[in-house]
């Protein structure tokens, strides 16, 4: 397992139910915070934090009840990570910043693909590229 999975993992056993609905409190300004996201090295990690906020969102508000808590608590803790703006990576670095959240992103959506994929479909959302 990539060292960025373990993160993430270990970031997502964090992620209790109470936590999970602070979060869903502030999806709202999250999701503002994310749509202004100038990454241009990643363009699709403002797009993919839009879609994760949606499956947290969805799960909490018993909207889809199929997703697996691992897959929605791995989400949140993404949310949590980019909206800090403290990580490993400082967002403010050219050409770099960024590069922290876009990999534990795509870990989260490499790892949940076929669950992930198939909630979009449920959704009639458009599946999110994995790409940088």
């Amino acid at each position: 397992m990539s060292e960025i999975a373990e993160f993430l993992h270990h970031g997502a056993e964090q992620i209790t139910p109470k936590i999970l609905e602070g979060i869903h409190k502030k999806l709202p300004a999250l999701k503002l915070e994310f749509a202004e996201i100038d990454a241009p090295k990643y363009p699709h990690l403002a797009e993919q934090l839009e879609f994760l906020a949606g499956v947290v969102e969805d799960y909490v508000e018993s909207v889809d009840d199929t997703l697996p808590l691992v897959a929605v608590a791995e989400a949140a803790y993404a949310l949590v990570y980019a909206h800090r703006q403290l990580g490993l990576i400082p967002n403010h670095l050219p050409h770099i910043g960024h590069a922290d959240e876009s990999s534990i992103v795509r870990a989260i959506l490499i790892e949940n693909e076929r669950v992930l994929s198939e909630y979009a479909e449920r959704h009639d959302i458009d599946w999110v590229t994995v790409k940088p």
